[in-house]
């Protein structure tokens, strides 16, 4: 393990991903041994495995940087209210904007409502709003569990985040590491362009089969929301929805 005594120029990483994906850099300085580092990647794992265990939920995704006036946030809050009425554990990224208007909704009517929250090299304040909150150090052990306790994402217009979990989730579902998920993206006006550059650039070089275009579905009406998480849970479970 290295140290700022081994090189002067090396500054301390931001967070514990740079610290991982810098770790081969002398620029960067190493806090641990790789044995060290893949103990905490479990321990997070298991973290999560443990407080999660039983969870049938739905993860809803969507940009921090929404404000409460916004009809996207009451949207939002309507979504993990009713999502939370059928029996669902509303699973968000535990920030604000839209993850906490999600939140904010399944907490109104009693439903569990789950934040993962992260660390980040800029603070982001956990919402109100999260009956159990969790916080990871890495992206990538936060997602497996948006993933696997989740039978469905909804995604809210959104920033480059938004938009890498949505893509992971497609890629997910397009190489059969999951199957039966749906992926319900809200906000027709927001997504319409996306889809069309897919359809016209990636469709139309074949750079994916037509079929992976039925892979999302682009809706604005809560009640179709709420049925299509119904009946992947339906598939998935062979039973309808609830939390445990």
């Amino acid at each position: 393990m290295t140290g700022p005594e081994d090189d002067p120029t090396a500054r301390e990483p931001l967070t514990q991903d740079e610290e991982l994906f810098g770790a081969e850099l002398p620029t960067v300085v190493g806090e641990y041994t790789d044995n060290e580092r893949t103990e905490r990647m479990r321990a997070e794992l298991d973290m999560g495995f443990d407080a999660l265990a039983g969870i049938q939920g739905v993860s809803v995704f969507g940009s921090a940087r929404i404000p409460e006036d916004d009809p996207d946030y009451e949207l939002a809050r309507e979504v993990g209210r009713r999502l939370g009425e059928a029996g669902f554990c509303v699973i968000t990224g535990g920030g604000p904007g839209i993850m906490e208007a999600a939140n904010r909704g399944a907490q109104e009517v009693g439903a569990p409502s789950v934040g993962l929250n992260i660390e980040l090299p800029f603070e982001q304040d956990p919402n109100p709003y999260q009956s159990l909150e969790l916080t990871f150090h890495y992206f990538f052990t936060r997602k497996v569990m948006f993933v696997r306790y989740a039978c469905a994402f909804v995604v809210f217009p959104g920033g480059f985040g938004t938009i890498d979990e949505l893509f992971e989730s497609l890629v997910l579902i397009q190489t059969g590491k999951i199957s039966d998920f749906p992926v319900l993206l809200v906000g027709t006006a927001f997504w319409g362009g996306l889809l069309d550059w897919v359809r016209e650039q990636l469709m139309g070089r074949a750079l994916i089969s037509p079929q992976d275009l039925d892979l999302v579905r682009v809706t604005d009406d809560v009640d179709e929301i709420v049925e299509a998480c119904r009946r992947a849970t339906a598939r998935q479970w062979g039973r309808v929805s609830g939390s445990g």
